[in-house]
């Protein structure tokens, strides 16, 4: 087969999977959850089966574990978080209305800091934050509806995902021997290191970025709690949540916190200090620690194009799209870098019409 029917082969694959995804994105949520918590899960079930017990004993021991785990801290924490997330939402607006009060107090320190004209653009700026900030709260409960987190599609997804995931993880093995039963035989090796990478890579993002991902959430939650900020909990843990986007959780934290930090705490700046240190010494621990212990250079994606999978995923294919714009980002690199790494040893790129042989190059 020549490389040019091979590509017309793959392309044509990858338009089907997305057309599928598209066609069926209503109902994906509970099976790219259950998915990615086989996959989260299945080394756990292996080291099972390494101390003797049967495939079906350690899959329903691990799924049992963890279920029990996640229900303990959801009675044990849901109410108090989703409390503090509703007043937080009635609240908002009196806490943008004393911030804008306190930038009003502070206009002439700002104005002979800034100058008068630099100010009123401050000013204009911070009003027009206020009013999107506002506009977005106003809007969330109908946001949550559009990208499916109804009643009914929490209750789907709590009863589906276990068992999506419990019988993904009873056929693992099976599944993935088939999997290279349908490899091409020519090129088998080749495409099992491709598919090497991207479990390399697909570890990185669902273990790796996973793990720091909740380490964040946790540490966000227990220091904003500890230092008595009003909604520490529900911040912190939104923050974090919100790391899987580049700089997004931080920003958002930071942010958010120091906002109701001046307004808790003023005039005492050191308590303000505090709050916004609290985000500061994380982030540098987790980019210098926990990234590179966890993550390492796994997933070596540019968070330019990991926002733009976000955002086009998200748009095409709703929350279903936002799960899995980061691996799919994923492995969308590591299949172009092993294009580039082709093209540059095809007559392509290197100027002359075959290999030393005079036969064409091969995929």
């Amino acid at each position: 087969m020549t490389l040019r029917n091979q590509v017309l082969i793959w392309i044509g694959f990858l338009v089907v999977l997305i057309l599928t995804l598209w066609v069926f994105r209503a109902i994906l949520l509970p099976f790219v959850v259950g998915a990615a918590l086989a996959y989260l899960l299945n080394p756990l079930v292996n080291q099972l089966q390494k101390l003797r017990f049967g495939r079906g004993w350690a899959t329903l021991i691990v799924l049992l574990a963890v279920i029990m785990v996640v229900m303990s801290l959801l009675l044990t924490f849901l109410p108090l978080i989703g409390q503090q997330i509703i007043e937080l939402l009635q609240r908002a607006p009196k806490y943008v209305a004393d911030l804008q009060e306190l930038f009003a107090r502070w206009s002439p320190e700002i104005n002979e800091w800034l100058g008068p004209e630099r100010a009123a653009q401050v000013q204009t700026s911070i009003n027009d934050l206020a009013r999107q900030a506002l506009g977005f709260i106003a809007t969330l409960p109908g946001e949550l509806v559009n990208i499916g987190l109804t009643g009914a599609a929490v209750i789907g997804l709590t009863v589906l995902t276990p068992v999506v995931a419990f019988y993904l993880l009873l056929d693992w093995e099976g599944m993935v021997r088939g999997v290279e039963g349908l490899l091409p035989q020519e090129h088998k090796g080749e495409i099992n290191a491709i598919l090497r990478d991207i479990d390399k890579s697909m570890a990185g993002v669902i273990r790796g970025q996973g793990g720091v991902l909740l380490i964040d959430a946790a540490f966000y939650a227990t220091a904003l709690s500890l230092i008595g900020l009003n909604f520490g909990l529900a911040v912190g843990l939104i923050a974090g949540l919100l790391s899987f986007i580049p700089f997004m959780g931080f920003i958002f934290g930071f942010g958010l916190s120091v906002g109701i930090a001046l307004v808790q705490f003023w005039p005492n700046w050191w308590m303000v200090a505090v709050v916004g240190g609290v985000f500061l010494f994380w982030q540098f621990i987790e980019g210098n620690i926990l990234y590179p212990k966890l993550v390492g250079s796994s997933i070596n994606i540019n968070p330019v194009w990991m926002m733009f999978a976000l955002l086009a995923l998200g748009a095409v294919f709703g929350f279903v799209g936002l799960l899995l714009a980061v691996p799919m980002a994923a492995i969308a690199s590591v299949l172009v870098r092993f294009g580039v790494r082709k093209y540059k040893e095809s007559a392509l790129y290197l100027g002359h019409n075959g290999d030393d042989n005079g036969t064409p190059d091969k995929l």
